[in-house]
């Protein structure tokens, strides 16, 4: 039997947004958007991915199973439709339910996060890459670092410098709270990302978010899926990193909150 990840809520809204996090966070990493969303009238909802928080882990630990827990997340909150979230690994989770189960989801904002992780242009093979990734984030564990040692370094080098000090703090208590186990198999997922081709039948309004100094996922790569999505816009985030909406809570809200509020799609823009 499907097991429903564990989650957090907040308000009872007639529209639920549904926030999937990135890789080193955690339902914590959306706790400033679930506060201002309950605050004005929506159904907040921030998951904790399988194998995070009390959330069990799945078998095999995949895209299609993340995708699936999804899906069962969204049947249990007994609503047609959701608004989904995603950053990071979370926008990549988003990305396969909207191409697996499109129904399920009314509108999509990605931010941070990429179609394809291991695209290559440069020559060197997509698994010899992946393998190289790995092993430069295993290292500091397999050295006999916590998570918490981890994350005091890596935290600050993914943040912008125009980013919120009580945020940087939070995006560094969600990720030393990550399992080890659970962030080495997110690292074996994340790195067999493929969902380019799938951009062009993505049929939702969809907003795309980057940020300024964003040297995980960046605004070039955020901007050109924009452009490969029907009816997607991007907008980007000036002065912060990968951590966006814990950088910098209120522009990110507010941006939320007007995609929220767009009750038509957007005329797109002339690219040429």
């Amino acid at each position: 039997m499907s097991s429903i990840p564990t989650f957090t809520t907040l308000g009872d809204g007639a529209t639920t947004v549904l926030m999937l996090h990135g890789i080193g966070g955690g339902h914590l990493a959306f706790a400033p958007q679930v506060e201002t969303l309950a605050s004005v009238g929506y159904r907040a909802v921030a998951w904790d991915m399988p194998g995070y928080g009390h959330s069990a882990p799945i078998e095999p630990y995949t895209f299609k199973g993340l995708a699936q827990s999804c899906i069962n997340l969204i049947d249990a909150l007994q609503c047609e439709s959701v608004v989904l979230v995603g950053h990071s690994m979370g926008g990549m989770v988003a990305q396969e339910v909207v191409a697996r189960r499109p129904e399920k989801v009314c509108k999509l904002m990605l931010c941070g996060t990429s179609a394809a992780f291991g695209k290559r242009s440069d020559g060197k093979s997509a698994e010899a890459w992946a393998q190289q990734f790995i092993a430069q984030r295993t290292a500091p564990l397999d050295a006999g670092q916590s998570m918490a040692d981890m994350a005091a370094k890596l935290v600050p080098q993914m943040v912008g410098p125009g980013s919120l000090p009580e945020g940087v703090r939070l995006a560094e208590q969600c990720m030393g709270r990550v399992p080890a186990a659970t962030y080495r198999r997110a690292l074996d997922c994340i790195v067999t990302f493929d969902r380019q081709a799938a951009l062009a039948h993505i049929g939702v309004p969809t907003l795309l978010v980057g940020g300024e100094f964003d040297r995980v996922a960046s605004p070039a790569v955020m901007k050109q899926m924009a452009q490969q999505i029907p009816n997607a816009r991007y907008t980007e985030m000036a002065g912060v990193g990968h951590l966006m909406n814990l950088e910098a809570p209120d522009e990110f809200d507010r941006i939320l909150l007007d995609f929220l509020r767009e009750s038509a799609p957007r005329a797109r823009p002339d690219l040429h």
